[in-house]
């Protein structure tokens, strides 16, 4: 399989962003994009996931959050889209179950080569540490827009809000990882009967 790394810049009046990612990496991360949070979470899809992600963002944070989530998702699904390349000779679909304490979420992926999102969190609280949670939607509709992907997000059990979200994010990673995968079996065949994702 080809090297699957990907670096993609994206430069509106709202945000400027960098994003290199390695999909074969070790899961080593580097953020410098401001909000704490969303860093914390996007170190879980690093780290879950053994993909390599640097992703250093300036936004206009004295507005909110909003732009600047939404664009690091638009941005990231970009760059999974440029590193995956034809898709040729990968598993495809990919689920995790994650619990954390109380919280128990579950995640599945799809690279289909269509955009679709259904997520059904029931947050218990708005915000964690200052982070408005909806937000999160924000997110993960610019990454499948972007990396036309089909993403089905349950958080199944949860108490705590800041569970809910971490077990959301490490299952992400971990689906991630095993879609992403090279199947020994497929060979370099295209997993779709169309021929073609």
């Amino acid at each position: 399989m080809a090297e699957r790394k990907a670096s993609v810049e994206r430069n509106t009046l709202e945000t400027k962003i960098k994003v290199d990612i390695n999909l074969d990496g070790t899961g080593q991360a580097d953020f410098d994009i401001g909000v704490p949070f969303l860093e914390h979470m996007l170190d879980q899809i690093a780290r879950h996931g053994l993909i390599d992600m640097h992703i250093h963002c300036r936004g206009d944070l004295h507005i909110d959050d909003h732009h600047t989530v939404e664009d690091v998702g638009i941005t990231l699904g970009q760059a999974f889209a440029k590193a995956v390349g034809d898709k040729k000779g990968i598993r495809r679909y990919g689920h995790s179950y994650v619990p954390l304490d109380e919280a128990l979420s579950r995640v599945v992926i799809d690279f289909s080569g269509r955009p679709g999102l259904h997520m059904d969190v029931p947050y218990t609280r708005a915000s964690v540490g200052g982070f408005d949670v909806d937000l999160f939607m924000e997110f993960f509709q610019g990454f499948v827009n972007h990396s036309q992907t089909t993403l089905h997000i349950d958080n199944l059990k949860g108490v705590n809000t800041h569970h809910q979200i971490e077990t959301v994010f490490k299952a992400f990673g971990r689906a991630l990882r095993m879609a992403l995968e090279a199947d020994p079996r497929m060979g370099d065949m295209m997993p779709s009967t169309k021929g073609c994702l």
